[in-house]
């Protein structure tokens, strides 16, 4: 729930600039091949991460504070994952949801799962 706090404040706060580098990294390769029982603990903390959002009564956590607690938990885990943030093709915005955010491990969505088609527009390895 602290780290949700903290995303939300640092998403509505703090310059995108200085929070995003705690995220991971733009360059280099994805992340290398996460054992199974890592791939289980990104589930089980993403599932955290939900439970968590649910439960905070003064604010809706959206998609990006929820991306970012996990990606905070996964670091910490030693877990490695993608976390991408993306918007609709121009085609189909004028939406609520025409920007995401969620993470990956192994190549599937471990929080954030909605439908698309979406365009990737900053993709960080942790």
């Amino acid at each position: 729930m602290l780290l949700l706090c903290a995303a939300r404040l640092a998403v509505g706060l703090v310059p995108f600039g200085w929070w995003r580098t705690t995220l991971g990294r733009i360059d280099g390769d994805p992340p290398g091949t996460a054992d199974p029982e890592a791939v289980l603990q990104a589930r089980r903390l993403a599932a955290h991460v939900e439970r968590a959002a649910t439960r905070l009564p003064f604010f809706a956590a959206k998609c990006l504070p929820r991306a970012m607690a996990l990606a905070w938990l996964l670091q910490g885990a030693g877990v490695p994952y993608t976390l991408k943030l993306a918007v609709r093709p121009v085609a189909q915005r004028g939406r609520i949801d025409d920007l995401h955010a969620w993470v990956e491990c192994e190549s599937a969505i471990v929080i954030g799962e909605l439908p698309g088609p979406w365009i990737a527009t900053l993709v960080l390895h942790g």
